[in-house]
């Protein structure tokens, strides 16, 4: 008897469940497909709007003038895919293994932003980190500013347009000797990106459980032990997303890079602008430039999109 009864209890209890369940009446289970296909079909259309532009350079790169001009978007259906853009810089398939002049330099451009790029994220990360780590755990003061004006301080030097600091810079670098060359695009970059490296990675240290450090500390580790061994290894997904914004922002930088640089230390996207002449645009050489400038970012962002993830979203949820 003990037992049907409990066979029974069972039985109301997933009948009232099923009824309770939202997604088990016809309309409300049309209602939710119907949400559903709202928030995916937004989705999907704001992943179009923002992977055209990709889109509409790769195929550029691939098209002759009349095509750019007359706007054809669909290669083997209203154009047949060329290697123009391609063979005008010496990166064809049937040009590689002949020398070039625009080849080497576009070789040398992108060793420079590569160089400057990956140089300046690792000291911004390195440098931004340390800082983030004191400003979330210890108390400062100087005068009347504190932990969180302190932060502002860094913070503010995002607001100053670039070109007001072109004059002073253009003259620092000119008296220390630093104008075109990749140590003087390193050290601007870095101080560049500092502040949003700060502001990332202050929030990822004060998501971290203040209590794992005072363990540590007990079982016999130093403040600089615990900070290596136990708060870097949870921090490092932020210390990734960190690293691959400073990246992007830094290869992607255009206004310092033209202002600072001549031929040494010229970077790609200077080398992109240089496209324009007395007779126009060429959009497919320039169309190609820009392609094999963003693949080593596309590929990057692949490669790392979880750490990237983890970045973006931890102390999101405590």
């Amino acid at each position: 008897m003990a037992a049907t009864d409990t066979m029974r209890r069972q039985a109301v209890t997933s009948t009232g469940t099923a009824e309770a369940d939202p997604t088990k009446s016809p309309a409300r289970r049309l209602r939710y497909a119907a949400g559903r296909v709202l928030i995916y079909g937004t989705l999907i259309l704001w992943a179009v709007i923002c992977l055209f532009p990709i889109y509409w350079t790769v195929t550029t790169s691939f098209k002759i003038a009349p095509d750019v001009m007359r706007g054809h978007l669909i290669p083997f259906f209203d154009y047949t895919p060329q290697w123009l853009g391609w063979r005008s810089l010496g990166l064809s398939p049937d040009r590689l293994g002949e020398v070039s002049t625009v080849r080497d330099e576009f070789l040398k451009r992108f060793t420079n932003s590569a160089v400057t790029s990956l140089s300046a994220s690792f000291l911004a990360v390195t440098l931004g980190s340390l800082a983030a780590y004191g400003l979330s755990r210890f108390s400062y003061r100087f005068g009347p500013m504190k932990n969180q004006d302190i932060s502002f301080f860094f913070l503010s030097q995002l607001i100053l347009p670039p070109v007001v600091l072109a004059l002073p810079f253009l003259v620092l670098y000119k008296e220390l000797a630093l104008l075109d060359s990749r140590i003087g695009l390193i050290l601007l970059y870095t101080l560049t990106v500092l502040p949003i490296v700060i502001w990332i990675m202050r929030d990822q240290f004060s998501a971290i459980p203040v209590e794992l450090e005072e363990a540590a500390l007990v079982d016999g580790l130093s403040v600089w032990g615990a900070f290596l061994r136990i708060i870097l290894p949870i921090a490092a997904p932020g210390m990734v997303a960190a690293f691959i914004l400073s990246l992007v922002l830094c290869w992607n930088e255009y206004f310092f890079a033209a202002l600072l640089t001549s031929t040494d230390a010229k970077t790609l996207p200077v080398m992109v602008a240089s496209q324009t002449g007395s007779q126009g645009i060429n959009w497919w050489a320039m169309a190609a430039l820009s392609t094999a400038a963003i693949m080593p970012l596309i590929i990057v962002a692949i490669a790392l999109e979880r750490y990237i993830i983890k970045g973006m979203t931890a102390g999101a949820v405590k």
